[in-house]
């Protein structure tokens, strides 16, 4: 019997760990290889996340080319999709739009800094995109965001958003004010990218033992 396909999908962008090349700007407080450790732990406990998910397509976006066989590894059931593009943006509109231009009515794209993002949001996204509305947007305190969905193509938005700049969220909205897009954004939540943020995480994993196992073993192993 042929499979039948979710008609959702969530993809992740991530890449696979590399000390120098991960998680920089952690380096310091950590060297380059805890860096690329923690990310890893990172990517684990947001794998985790979606699997929490029914009736999802899973899918990593990954980098670097050659990296299928770690990515398989981890999660032998998400999909793979090589990020392509010359820069982030490009990078998730031809992610998104490899699957909105197949039968797939709602795709989500998600960040793996976020080892914390309560599941709620995730599937909040979907349920808002059915809902109605063209486009859902979870808000980063720094002005980026953590999530993107969409159920049709939206290039501006991500082609002519300069990204990583505490504008991204902002920008984002109005390109989509002048596509006349109806948006609803999540709750605001945090990416993990610099000293304060990584304690920030640390303190949240002492308040709650039950978040994010694979970050909680990495930052105990750290000290931190």
């Amino acid at each position: 019997m042929k499979e039948v396909q979710p008609n959702r999908v969530l993809m992740i962008v991530a890449k696979r760990p590399a000390p120098g090349h991960t998680k920089t700007r952690l380096t310091p407080p950590l060297t380059p290889w805890q860096a690329a450790n923690l990310y890893e732990a990172f990517l684990r406990d947001s794998l985790e996340l979606i699997r929490h998910l029914p009736e999802i397509k899973p899918v990593i976006a990954y980098l670097p080319e050659g990296a299928q066989t770690y990515f398989h590894t981890l999660a032998p059931e998400f999909d793979l999709l090589l990020q392509q593009g010359n820069d982030l943006g490009s990078r998730l509109d031809n992610a998104l739009q490899h699957y909105l231009a197949g039968c797939h009515k709602a795709a989500v794209i998600m960040n793996s800094d976020s080892p914390t993002l309560p599941v709620e949001y995730l599937s909040a996204a979907f349920r808002i995109l059915e809902d109605g509305a063209d486009l859902v947007l979870g808000p980063c305190e720094d002005g980026g965001y953590y999530l993107i969905g969409l159920k049709r193509p939206a290039p501006r938005l991500l082609r002519e958003v300069r990204m990583s700049t505490p504008t991204v969220t902002v920008d984002t909205l109005a390109l989509a004010a002048q596509e006349g897009l109806r948006v609803t954004l999540l709750p605001q939540w945090y990416d993990v990218d610099d000293a304060a943020s990584l304690q920030r995480l640390a303190n949240e994993l002492h308040n709650d033992g039950s978040l994010a196992r694979h970050t909680r073993a990495a930052l105990d192993a750290l000290g931190i």
